[in-house]
């Protein structure tokens, strides 16, 4: 596929693409290591880091879903979006896709800041640092996953037997999954908070769907703006409790 025909397509997922790789390329080019960027680095681009994003930053929470630790984690993750991100945007229109990105990686963040909080007061664990779009990723993936799975029961979609996009699905996101358990250093806290995040706001999107073709009932059709902003309050409340647990 074309840059041309991936901007007619799915033109958030191109514009998240070239936002990936555009802040990759001006941090090499200010002198950041390709592969192993140091920890202040990281912190100054906008990575997740418990003190400062439960702090006064927590644009972080954003932020570090646009950055990469290594060239790698790049590639991984772009190939990942550029595969999930297309149906995802076809499937739910450009700004819920771009709503059930952010609030994937808000949530896998989040997720994250209360499991490193729990790691520190319980286990005297040290601070770590995150970045990435993965959380966002495996967002969009569950949310794919819980289209599969709902077509049927929910928008009462005709049923042809075994559904291999499903079992595609659920083995991608199974493996992602097991893989973060399996090896060190990878942030398995944020992947599972932006899935859980993915499923929910996929529930709200099928059920606004679902009634809104029927025609009977006109205020679901605004039901996953609703559980867009709910979701947005909810994890404000989040935030300011770590925040207020922590004192800074």
């Amino acid at each position: 596929m074309t840059i041309k025909t991936l901007f007619s397509r799915a033109p958030v997922t191109a514009l998240l693409l070239i936002s990936f790789v555009g802040l990759f390329v001006i941090q090499v080019a200010s002198g950041v290591d390709i592969n192993e960027p140091s920890l202040p680095s990281l912190l100054k681009w906008g990575a997740n880091a418990l003190p400062y994003t439960v702090g006064y930053e927590p644009w972080r929470l954003i932020s570090s879903a646009f950055l990469h630790i290594g060239l790698m984690h790049l590639l991984f993750n772009c190939f990942a979006m550029y595969y999930f991100g297309q149906a995802a945007e076809v499937s739910f229109g450009s700004i819920k896709f771009l709503l059930l990105f952010l609030l994937s990686a808000v949530g896998g963040n989040l997720l994250n800041s209360y499991v490193t909080w729990w790691q520190i007061f319980y286990n005297n664990g040290a601070p770590g640092i995150s970045a990435g779009a993965s959380g966002g990723i495996m967002g969009i993936g569950m949310a794919l996953l819980m289209v599969e799975l709902l077509k049927k029961s929910l928008l009462k979609f005709p049923s042809h037997g075994k559904n291999p996009q499903l079992r595609s699905l659920a083995l991608i996101m199974g493996i992602n999954l097991m893989y973060g358990f399996a090896v060190p250093g990878i942030d398995n806290a944020g992947h599972i908070g932006g899935a859980l995040t993915g499923a929910v706001l996929a529930v709200g999107i099928m059920v606004g769907y679902r009634y809104s073709i029927l025609g009977d009932k006109p205020l679901f059709k605004a039901l996953p703006w609703l559980i867009f902003a709910i979701i947005t309050i909810i994890f404000y409340q989040l935030w300011l409790d770590l925040h207020l647990q922590i004192g800074l």
